[in-house]
């Protein structure tokens, strides 16, 4: 090898190591804001919180949200809230003097809505169903908080 082959190889070597430094040093100093979560990771009871607080919802299901997920809005009588997770997705359930009545639900990936009673009535329903299988989830008040119960 001559000696400009060696200068070229050289330099090419300083070059990428130099290109990779300044490289590493860009990502430290942006820092998390490049490759973390905006906002931080929150925990499951932060989710769970957020979830369960009331926030006003259009009535009926939203154009432009995704197929079986549905909301509605909170009436005169709303009482307490809950958040219940299954396997097959999620739904929120409320009292009041009307009895129980779900007030959204979301299929989890790869689940689909079966069936709903959406209330208010003494008990209300939803099914997911899914590859993997079946999750029902029922709803009844008890005192004024609504709790899940298995079938009778």
């Amino acid at each position: 090898m001559g000696r400009r082959s060696i200068l070229v190889a050289t330099g090419w070597v300083a070059t990428a190591a130099v290109a990779t430094l300044i490289g590493l040093g860009a990502i430290r100093l942006v820092g998390e804001s490049i490759t973390g979560t905006p906002g931080g990771v929150r925990s499951e009871a932060e989710i769970e919180r957020a979830l369960a607080s009331p926030e006003p919802t259009p009535t009926g299901t939203t154009p432009g949200v995704a197929p079986g997920t549905a909301t509605a809005a909170p009436s005169a009588s709303s009482g307490v809230r809950r958040v219940f997770a299954t396997g097959g997705g999620t739904a929120v359930a409320e009292c009041g003097t009307d009895g129980v009545r779900l007030v959204s639900w979301a299929p989890a990936q790869g689940y689909r809505v079966r069936d709903v009673d959406r209330g208010p009535d003494d008990d209300v329903e939803v099914t997911f169903e899914g590859s993997a299988g079946e999750h029902e989830l029922k709803v009844r008040c008890i005192g004024s908080e609504p709790v899940a119960v298995t079938d009778d």
